[in-house]
């Protein structure tokens, strides 16, 4: 965008107001991207920490056009690190919640959040950003610091189990 280039540059510059003027734009997606990852709990203190880490390291943005995909970079690596730490004092059967994950009796809806909320936490960024942000395997590796054929092993990862979690129960609907 080229409105974004601008405002980038003044804001490299030590301009406020440019800087803020992004940050507004960035703010939802931002929030989404983080709330896939750490829950609605910590979406918006994630976007907002990364957001002051931006403000400090943008003097050394080299590509202003490389601007969306270094901001969710830094988004990502905060929120990952965060459940990293969250995760090690949590048991790992993640998937008993999600035995209920049915929006409404027999609607054939599921709860998208508690389900993606099963995987772990890069399986989970990485089906937020293919699925809801539409990017590409190498902007996906490029935000989270991992090669494009990472990525899509972790999308394989991810779609297996949640396979495994919405197939029907073996108890349901058999033969008594």
């Amino acid at each position: 965008m080229e409105e974004d280039r601008a405002l980038i540059l003044r804001a490299r510059s030590g301009d406020e107001r440019a800087f803020s003027a992004l940050a507004e734009r960035h703010w939802e997606r931002l929030v989404a991207v983080a709330r896939s990852v750490v829950g609605d709990a910590d979406a918006e203190d994630e976007a907002q920490e990364s957001l002051v880490t931006a403000w400090r390291k943008l003097p050394r943005l080299r590509e202003p056009d490389a601007f969306r995909a270094w901001l969710l970079r830094i988004l990502l690596r905060r929120c990952l690190r965060r459940t990293r730490r969250r995760w090690a004092f949590l048991p790992l059967p993640f998937a008993a919640d999600v035995a209920d994950a049915g929006a409404g009796e027999g609607s054939g809806f599921v709860d998208v959040e508690r389900i993606l909320g099963a995987l772990p936490p890069r399986q989970r960024a990485v089906m937020h950003l293919t699925v809801l942000e539409g990017m590409s395997d190498g902007e996906i590796g490029e935000a989270l610091s991992i090669a494009a054929a990472s990525v899509r092993s972790h999308r394989r990862r991810a779609r297996e189990a949640l396979r495994g979690l919405l197939a029907p129960s073996r108890n349901e609907g058999g033969a008594s």
